[in-house]
């Protein structure tokens, strides 16, 4: 992959699909304009977070070149210029925000996402539990941005949801990070000297059960059954069972769960999981019908 590309972290564009779930929910993929709208936040996130992953690594890219993997970066191992970085995160940056104010109905939503991310990576990154609360608001807006940008109304249900599986992804993330750097893991993100695998282990299992409780009490609400006119959304809450449990497998196991988007892109197990899980929905909301 060449480097510039690179340096804009493709992969975790996957994460930006939280723009597109109140499309689905909303029951809006026949309205074309709206669909279109939804499609252009896509791609403005898209943007705008490979701007914030550019920023972060020409902050961090002294610290990079001491991380046994992130030293693989195009900045910390000198395979870009910073000039040259620089010059590709304005223009993401002004072009996801050109896009978000030509056509999003909130375009405040990717203006804030932009301060949260310089705010974080400049200083609240380092207080710890809402490092991660921080990044959890970033799926929150993407949610904000493909329901109230696109002419939806939000459900609360889907805003409890979003929050308890972000939590847990993020709170993974850092275990993640303690336990691959034991005995340098403050060197490389100082707000690691905080947590403590037991802690993180008592904080995943809380927002984990949530999100369990939470999604499934959502898909058998009386306002659930009524928007989509069917029960039977039930049958998604095993995928999302199998699937949080499979991460947690891969955390503790091999290591892994570091990176949601990498995960969700290269473990069989989770493909499966999300395929399933989005192909039940489709099912039962007609979507494809």
């Amino acid at each position: 992959m060449p480097p510039l590309i690179k340096l804009l972290r493709p992969h975790q564009w996957l994460k930006n699909g939280f723009v597109l779930v109140g499309l689905l929910f909303g029951h809006a993929w026949h309205d074309n304009g709206t669909v279109l709208q939804a499609l252009a936040a896509f791609a403005a996130f898209c943007l705008l977070s490979s701007a914030v992953y550019v920023f972060n690594d020409f902050l961090d890219r002294e610290a990079d070149r001491l991380h046994p993997v992130k030293n693989k970066r195009p900045l910390a191992s000198g395979a870009i210029s910073t000039k040259a970085a620089l010059a590709l995160m304005a223009v993401c940056l002004c072009g996801g925000l050109w896009l978000a104010f030509a056509t999003s109905h909130a375009p405040w939503v990717f203006v804030l996402y932009v301060l949260i991310n310089v705010a974080y990576t400049l200083r609240l990154k380092h207080v710890v539990v809402l490092d991660v609360f921080l990044i959890a608001s970033g799926f929150m807006l993407r949610l904000l941005a493909g329901t109230v940008g696109i002419g939806i109304a939000p459900s609360h249900w889907l805003l409890l949801c979003g929050l308890m599986l972000t939590l847990f992804l993020g709170f993974a993330k850092r275990r993640a990070e303690l336990v691959a750097l034991p005995d340098d893991s403050v060197g490389h993100r100082a707000v690691l000297e905080h947590y403590s695998e037991a802690l993180l282990d008592q904080f995943i299992t809380i927002v984990a059960a949530c999100t369990v409780v939470s999604y499934s009490l959502y898909t058998v609400s009386a306002e659930t059954v009524a928007l989509h006119g069917s029960n039977h959304l039930m049958l998604t809450v095993p995928f999302v069972l199998y699937g949080l449990l499979r991460y947690l497998f891969c955390l503790h196991r091999r290591g892994g769960g570091g990176d949601p988007a990498r995960e969700l892109a290269t473990d069989p197990h989770l493909i499966i999981a999300v395929a399933g899980w989005l192909l039940t929905v489709l099912a039962v909301l007609g979507a494809w019908l």
